[in-house]
Formats: structure tokens, C-alpha cells, sequence
């Protein structure tokens, strides 16, 4: 009677010490998990680097760069059209209307884009002009095509921004091929050309999911509201795209020839034109009432045009202007998405 009691009385404590493991591993889980939800995009940035080398590192792997590289230009499209989907999903057309901002953003992206073409050509020999041209480069860069997806977490409005993005990517098509020739002649590119080329690159991944989201929205309105109901998709969709693009821009930079006084001159121009189109954003938001949306609208960039655009008019050794301004604003944006959630707690 005695060993019955004896060893049930263990077993009670047995479970007791079990359940309240349980419950540390939970409130552990719980802790990590609120933890990643708070810093996902930092804790993207760092496996997007993470990944880079340790994959780079194994090399029984070398043999599958090529297809991993064709993957990753294939799923990244793949990953911005879902997420513009999204969005459009959620915005009518109606919504989107031009406000004064829009306006008063593109003179300034434009003004400044052609400032610094000035810079270039009343300096034409200078082994510097690479740097201004890095930093020309994430100037006149359009909005961010997920930039809507981190306005809509900071409370911003994402119809005014998407608007804004359509607008700045037909100005890009305008201004860049009118500029860059005027720095760098070429007798065989033209101006419609160059534009048509711009279009190509940008628009599809713009009307497409536009276009579909009318469709789905008109014919299939229960898919719609399934694909909506699920809460920050569209977010943690964007984590796993910036991982994919933070891996990219690493390797651009690694695999960059341009010597390291001129890439530390281009990381430090395109530090400078990310703090100066966000600080600016922000004073012209003050006056229109919504700091965020402008703010993103100017300082949010779509980097991987911008490498493109390096490549494609100006020099490969501008192209890593982008790449670095991947990070310095993404690194912002983390910060103000840390900040939110705790203004929420």
C-alpha cells in the first residue's frame, strides 16, 4: 500500500514537472516566434547572407550555380507578382487618383537625377564620376514594386503609393534614356529604344497582377476573399523575396572588380541618396499629412532595376550601387517596423 502511494505520489510530480517543462518550451516557442515576427525582415537580411556563403562554401555543390541562378531570376518575379496581387487585391481602382505629392516627388527624383548628370559632365575625366553615377542611379530608381506591402504594415496608404509607382516608372522610361546618352554615347541605342526597353523590364510585373486582380476580384470574388483573409502574406512573402535579394546583391558585390576605395565611395553615395529621399519623404509627407506613404514612395527602392539599369546604360561598377542600397534601406525599414511594434505593445 505503502509503494502505491509512494509511486503515485511520483508520478504526480513527474507530471507536474513535465507540464510546467511543457509550458517553458511553449512560453520559449511563443518568445521566438513573436521575436522573428518583430524582426523578420533583419532576421531575412541575415539568412540572405547566410546563405550566400554557406552555399558558396560547399563544393559538391558548385556544379548548380548556374540553375540556381536561373531559379532565383525566376522565382523572384514568381514571388513580387503574388504579392502585388495581394495588394491590388485589397485596392479598387477608384482609389487610385493622383494627389499634388505625386507631382512634387517626381520633380524632385528627376531634378536631382539630372543634377548629378551635370556633376558627371562638368567633370568628364574624373575617376570619381563612377560614385556620383552609383548615386544617380538610386535616385531616379522607381518605387519599390513590394513597397505597398511595408507601407500597408506601417499604416500608410498604399493606394497613394501604388499610384505613385505607376507614375515614376513611366517618368524613369523618359528621363533615363534622355539623360544617360548625353554621358555615355552610343551611336546604335535611341531614345525610343531605350525607353521601349525600361517599359519592357517594369511594366509587366506591374499590370499583370493588376489585370489579374480585376479578374479575380469581378469573376472570382470567394478566391479573392480567401487570398485576402490570410493576415500579412503578402509580408512574409516579401521576407522570403529580400533573402533571395540580399543573397544576390552579396554576390554582386563580391564578385564586383571595381576596387574597394570605389565601391566604399558607391556604398557611401548610396547611403546618401537613401537617407536623403527618406528624410525628404518625410518633410514633404509632414505637409500632405502622411509622412509614411511618401517617405516609402521616395525612399523604397526596386534595387534589382536599379543593378540592371547600372548594367545596362551606364557601367557594371555602378551596378552596386543598388545592391548596397538593398541594404541601407531595408536596415530603415526594419527600424521603423521594430518601432511600430512597439508603439502597438
Amino acid at each position: 500500500m505503502l509503494l502505491m502511494c509512494f509511486l503515485c505520489a511520483k508520478c504526480v510530480i513527474l507530471y507536474s514537472e513535465i507540464k510546467d517543462k511543457t509550458k517553458e518550451m511553449d512560453s520559449i516557442g511563443k518568445s521566438a516566434l513573436a521575436f522573428l515576427r518583430q524582426w523578420t525582415l533583419p532576421s531575412a537580411m541575415l539568412m540572405g547572407v547566410a546563405a550566400y556563403f554557406l552555399y558558396t562554401s560547399l563544393p559538391f555543390l558548385d556544379g548548380t550555380h548556374a540553375f540556381v541562378s536561373s531559379a532565383i531570376s525566376i522565382v523572384q518575379p514568381l514571388l513580387i507578382f503574388v504579392m502585388l496581387l495581394l495588394t491590388f487585391l485589397k485596392i479598387r481602382p477608384h482609389q487610385l487618383h493622383l494627389e499634388l505629392w505625386h507631382l512634387y516627388g517626381i520633380l524632385l527624383q528627376a531634378g536631382l537625377f539630372v543634377l548629378c548628370a551635370l556633376a558627371v559632365r562638368l567633370l568628364p575625366d574624373s575617376h570619381w564620376n563612377v560614385v556620383i553615377e552609383g548615386g544617380m542611379l538610386c535616385l531616379i530608381c522607381p518605387t519599390a514594386t513590394a513597397a505597398a506591402v511595408v507601407t500597408g504594415k506601417l499604416g500608410g496608404n498604399q493606394a497613394s503609393l501604388t499610384t505613385y509607382t505607376i507614375l515614376i516608372n513611366l517618368v524613369a522610361a523618359l528621363v533615363v534614356p534622355a539623360v544617360i546618352p548625353w554621358l555615355h554615347p552610343h551611336g546604335e541605342t535611341t531614345f525610343l529604344g531605350n525607353a521601349v526597353l525600361i517599359l519592357a523590364k517594369v511594366f509587366p510585373l506591374l499590370f499583370c497582377p493588376f489585370l489579374a486582380a480585376i479578374f479575380i476580384r469581378r469573376f472570382l470574388p470567394r478566391v479573392a476573399e480567401s487570398m485576402t483573409s490570410v493576415r500579412d502574406l503578402a509580408f512574409y512573402l516579401w521576407a522570403v523575396s529580400l533573402s533571395l535579394a540580399i543573397a544576390v546583391t552579396v554576390r554582386s558585390i563580391v564578385h564586383s572588380q571595381c576596387p574597394w576605395p570605389f565601391q566604399a565611395g558607391i556604398a557611401a553615395s548610396s547611403l546618401m541618396a537613401c537617407f536623403l529621399q527618406f528624410a525628404l519623404g518625410r518633410w514633404m509627407g509632414a505637409h500632405y499629412g502622411d509622412r509614411i506613404t511618401v517617405a516609402q514612395s521616395l525612399g523604397q527602392k526596386n534595387t534589382v532595376f536599379a543593378i540592371w539599369m547600372g548594367y545596362t546604360f551606364l557601367t557594371p561598377v555602378t551596378s552596386i550601387a543598388g545592391g548596397f542600397y538593398s541594404v541601407w534601406h531595408n536596415v530603415y525599414n526594419s527600424y521603423q517596423l521594430a518601432r511600430k511594434a512597439k508603439q502597438k505593445q
